[in-house]
Parts: C-alpha cells; sequence; structure tokens
C-alpha cells in the first residue's frame, strides 16, 4: 500500500515535471554550465539586498551571448515560464526575488566594456559591468561615470537602468535616467529592441525614459551606452554638526534656496553617525543630532567660492561645528561613513530594511521627528540617512528576521513611513524600486485607474505577463486585501507571484 500523499506533495510534484520541462528546453539552447536547477545551485540566488523574502527559482540561466539571451526568452515565451532578470543582485526592494515557477536569467557574465570614446564622452558597456568599473576604465581619459550608488563597487550598470539608481552625487548631475544615451536588449518574445541612439536625441516616443526604472519587468537590458563627465580639477567636502534636526533640514533647504546645486549635500541622524563612526572612524560629532556633508567641486576658483557661501549659510541656520577638507584624502574620509551606512548598520543588528521614500526637502525634520515616534510605536531602532539635496529618505528599520514578530512590525514600521512621506506630498520611492517591498503601498500612492494604466504599458511590451511578474504594480485585489489588513492588523503575502 502506497502511504498517503501529504498537502505539500501536489505541489513538489508539479514544480518537479515543471522543471523537468524547462531545463529540456533550455538545454536545446544553452551550454551544461550555463543552467543550474540543483537546490545548493540555484538557493545563492533566492534573493536579492531585501534578504527578509526569499523564493527559490525553478532554474538560473547564465547566458554567455546576446544569442543565448534571446533564446532563454523565446523558450520561455513558448512555455509561458515567468523570467526575472537579475545582475549583481545588490537591489534593495526585492525586485530580483526569484518565482517559485519561473526562470532566474543571471546576466553576470556580461561585464565588458565594449569601448569608450572620449570624444562624445560615452562608454558602451554589457549589461554586467559593475558601476565603478566604469568610472575606473575612463579614468585615463579625465573621464567618469557620474551616478554613484553606494553599493557602485558591485551593482551592475542593467540593475542602475532597472531602478533608475542615483547616489550622493545626484543632486547635481543625475540619476541614471540622465546619463544613459542608449539601451539595447529584448523583449519577452526575444525581440531585439533599443531605445535612445547615440546621437543626441532620438526619433519616435521617448521610451528610453519608460524603460529607465522599470524594474526590469518591459524587456531585458543586454547593452548600455553611457554619458562620461570630465572629472573635476578640485572636490571639497564640508562636514556641518547641528544639535537640532529641525535646523539641519532648514540649512538644506536655505542652501537650494540660494540658488546653490552642490555636488553632494547628505545628511545622517545621531544614531547612523554612532553607527558609521565606529565602523569607519570618519572623525564625526558624536554629540551632534545630525550631521550634514556638503561637496562643491568644479575648478579652484568656483570651489572656494562655493565653499564659502554654504559654510556661511549653515552657520547662520544653527551649525555647531563645520570642518572643510583639506585634502582628497580627507574629503574621502568625509565620505567614508556615509558611503558605508548600510554595511555599518549591518554590525549592530541581524536584519534592516531600508526605506525608501522621497518628500519635499522643506519636510525633512518633520519625517525625522514623525520617525521617531514611530519608533516608540512600533518598539525597533531606525537609523536615518538622507538625500537631503533632493528630499530622498533612507531610514534603516533594524530588526531580527528569525523572529517573526519583529519582521512584522518592521513591514508595519515600514509602510508607515511611506504613507506619511505619500501624505507630505513625497512618493513610495526615489532610486531604490517598488519590486515586492513597496508594492503595498503603491495601493496608497495611485488609484486603481492609475495602477491599470501602469498594467496597460507593461501588456503593451509583455502581452503574458512573464517578465518579472507580481512586482511594482497591485492588482485590485491587492489593494482591496491591503485595506482590510490594515483593519485587521494581518499580514499580507504575496499572491501575485503564485498565479502561475
Amino acid at each position: 500500500m502506497n502511504p498517503p500523499s501529504s498537502p505539500e506533495q501536489p505541489e513538489s510534484l508539479h514544480r518537479a515535471e515543471r522543471q523537468a520541462q524547462v531545463v529540456k528546453e533550455l538545454t536545446a539552447c544553452l551550454p551544461a554550465h550555463a543552467l543550474l536547477w540543483q537546490q545548493e545551485d540555484t538557493t545563492p540566488y533566492e534573493c536579492d539586498g531585501l534578504s527578509a523574502y526569499r523564493q527559490r527559482p525553478l532554474v538560473v540561466v547564465l547566458p554567455e551571448t546576446k544569442e543565448q539571451v534571446q533564446a532563454v526568452l523565446r523558450t520561455c515565451h513558448a512555455l509561458e515560464v515567468p523570467v526575472v532578470a537579475r545582475g549583481a543582485g545588490t537591489g534593495l526592494s526585492g525586485g530580483a526575488m526569484p518565482h517559485r515557477l519561473g526562470v532566474t536569467l543571471s546576466l553576470a557574465k556580461f561585464n565588458k566594456i565594449l569601448s569608450i570614446d572620449p570624444a562624445s564622452r560615452t562608454a558602451r558597456v554589457q549589461c554586467g559591468v559593475r558601476n565603478l568599473a566604469i568610472s575606473e576604465a575612463a579614468a585615463a581619459h579625465g573621464l567618469y561615470y557620474a551616478p554613484d550608488p553606494s553599493s557602485q563597487i558591485a551593482c551592475t550598470i542593467g540593475g542602475n537602468v532597472a531602478e533608475n539608481a542615483g547616489g550622493v552625487h545626484c543632486l547635481k548631475y543625475g540619476l541614471t535616467l540622465h546619463n544613459v544615451q542608449r539601451i539595447s536588449g529584448f523583449t519577452m518574445t526575444g525581440e531585439a529592441v533599443e531605445f535612445g541612439s547615440d546621437a543626441l536625441d532620438a526619433a519616435g516616443f521617448d521610451l528610453m525614459s519608460i524603460v529607465i526604472g522599470s524594474e526590469g519587468m518591459l524587456a531585458v537590458t543586454t547593452e548600455v551606452t553611457v554619458k562620461l563627465v570630465p572629472k573635476p580639477q578640485l572636490a571639497r567636502a564640508i562636514m556641518a554638526s547641528f544639535d537640532d534636526i529641525r535646523k539641519a533640514g532648514d540649512a538644506v533647504a536655505a542652501v537650494i534656496a540660494a540658488g546653490i546645486l552642490p555636488a553632494g549635500l547628505e545628511m545622517m541622524d545621531k544614531p547612523m553617525t554612532a553607527a558609521v563612526e565606529d565602523y569607519v572612524h570618519a572623525g564625526y560629532d558624536l554629540s551632534a543630532a545630525a550631521i550634514l556633508l556638503c561637496e562643491s567641486d568644479g575648478t579652484p576658483e568656483e570651489v572656494a567660492e562655493e565653499i564659502g557661501r554654504m559654510s556661511e549659510l549653515l552657520r547662520r541656520h544653527g551649525a555647531t561645528a563645520i570642518a572643510v577638507s583639506k585634502d582628497e584624502a580627507e574629503r574621502l574620509k568625509f565620505w567614508s561613513g556615509r558611503k558605508n551606512a548600510f554595511p555599518a548598520s549591518g554590525r549592530i543588528s541581524p536584519d534592516y530594511m531600508c526605506m525608501d521614500s522621497t518628500i519635499p526637502r522643506k519636510r525633512l525634520a518633520d519625517m525625522l521627528l514623525a520617525i521617531q515616534a514611530m519608533e516608540k510605536k512600533y518598539q525597533l531602532r531606525c537609523c536615518n540617512v538622507f538625500h537631503a539635496g533632493d528630499g530622498n529618505l533612507h531610514p534603516l528599520i533594524l530588526f531580527d528576521a528569525n523572529d517573526p514578530d519583529q519582521l512584522h512590525r518592521c513591514e508595519l514600521f515600514g509602510a508607515d513611513i511611506l504613507e506619511t512621506s505619500v501624505a507630505m506630498g513625497g512618493t513610495v520611492t526615489g532610486e531604490h524600486g517598488v519590486g515586492i517591498e513597496k508594492l503595498n503601498s503603491m495601493c496608497v500612492q495611485f488609484s486603481v485607474a492609475e495602477n491599470e494604466q501602469m498594467f496597460g504599458v507593461k501588456r503593451a511590451f509583455d502581452s503574458k505577463g512573464l517578465l518579472n511578474p507580481g512586482k511594482v504594480i497591485p492588482t485590485p485585489q491587492r489593494c482591496a486585501e491591503y485595506g482590510k489588513m490594515l483593519v485587521r492588523g494581518g499580514k499580507l503575502k504575496f499572491p501575485e507571484l503564485e498565479r502561475f
């Protein structure tokens, strides 16, 4: 007599059958070493930087040529198998979390810098090239790639395109969108597509502005032409201490109101300052309620004039101490704490969830005070670091993912931050994307009709909804369920990921 079936057996049997079918079909278009399906091989791909949510993929593919990418997409489209493109996995919103019955398309082997053209100030690179590697290669020509996410040592340009990544210098030099000239790749059907051009403008609708920041839902990027900018002759940084967060927020607004566009303008609160100082010893004032980092770059004359104006404004708005970097080594030391805010937070907590909302600059202090009240409400700590110049917040909620109650409170804390940001006239995301992390909060930001219009754009590119399904845009059913969950204080799963 056969033993009785367990409730899990039908599901596992379906998965095994589906896996065997997908592996068989993909074997025809990929070499054996580029196809992974054993548990020990696919487990490392089960999450991105948002490690609180994990899902092991059905299959992982690591193509080495554009033709192989095209063949994988055509095969998956024919089989109606979901595909999730993955770069370095440094994303923080769960955008690269796999589908349980889908293929994770790793583009890690697309890591070549194809050409650098100093005359046109552009670099043509494959999608898996690291952000920092572009600047390192362009340095010989006195050029660099301006967007510099904190993960720039590891994150890839394809991932930057997917999320429209920024960085500490995006205030002056713009986000990925402002620094990319051309993108090529494939749709879900395997059709080759190109957005933008090698010229300064492209014919037709500006589809590149739709693709950049679309979080892998519309097309798979394989190659990018980025714009390069000249390295400034000089850069200097101000480190200013404030004994009150409202004074610091007012100082940020005053700098921008004065018509100054700093190369960088960042803010850290006291808990974050303590965490990073213990980690990198950047010389931060541990008694300060908030610290501002303000950078100026350009010619020596421009820098001297701008540093003087900013220093005066900061003093006038309550700075208790001001230090100006004397040389390049000290400037990098000032920035080392800000650049290492995330790993520093990882040293003081088993887990953290990094939020990414944006608010009007004038509301920075209001938001910090609101977050302090939320810490008491949810009984969790939070360290804050902001792209203060453009109002992009990065509160890091500290928790232990092994404790379900802490994870639940963390989710509620994060949702509260995002909803408060919307109430203050902001948005639920700035540069990390929506992924699965902010899917519920999209119900607060947008109406059902607005979300349906976004679904319409996705259907125009991906009629079967196979590219990174269940991410970014919530269904009407999800928004209705989210409202019920808030009333009953329950926990909402991700049903969109279950429909295949």
